[in-house]
């Protein structure tokens, strides 16, 4: 299955040719300072499925070995890639059909934010309440 997604500005574009199982929600505090965000849900793919298809991004060295792209533009992570290996990690809600996808494990739940226990039972509201 071919999956097409991007940055928020639009300036980066990429397409991936796997069917994207291999996703999960990471809790690890890497990911929870780079997103601002409690937990970042990453799809694992071979780096041969993977392709910038507009754009070229930013990189980071977020650890030795390990890259963070993300445009320069709008901020957007997108990729975690390491040196060495056959595979690369996409930001799963940047695709341009997220739900097309599915977690399926939870990863470093050992620096897990502990305002994400019990978050499933808070009030939800379907936007912005005034």
């Amino acid at each position: 299955m071919n999956h097409t997604g991007g940055c928020f500005c639009g300036a980066l574009r990429y397409q991936v040719n796997d069917d994207l199982a291999d996703t999960g929600f990471c809790h690890c505090r890497l990911c929870q300072r780079a997103h601002g965000a409690p937990v970042v849900v990453w799809s694992t793919v071979a780096r041969e499925d993977f392709t910038y298809t507009q754009g070229e991004p930013h990189r980071f060295e977020s650890t030795p070995g390990h890259w963070r792209e993300f445009c320069s533009n709008c901020g957007t992570h997108l990729v975690f890639r390491p040196d060495a290996g056959d595979t690369l990690d996409v930001a799963s809600l940047t695709l341009d059909e997220p739900a097309q996808v599915k977690p399926f494990f939870h990863i470093w739940t050992s620096s897990q934010w502990p305002g994400w226990g019990g978050a499933e039972a808070l009030p939800r509201h379907a936007q912005e309440e005034p």
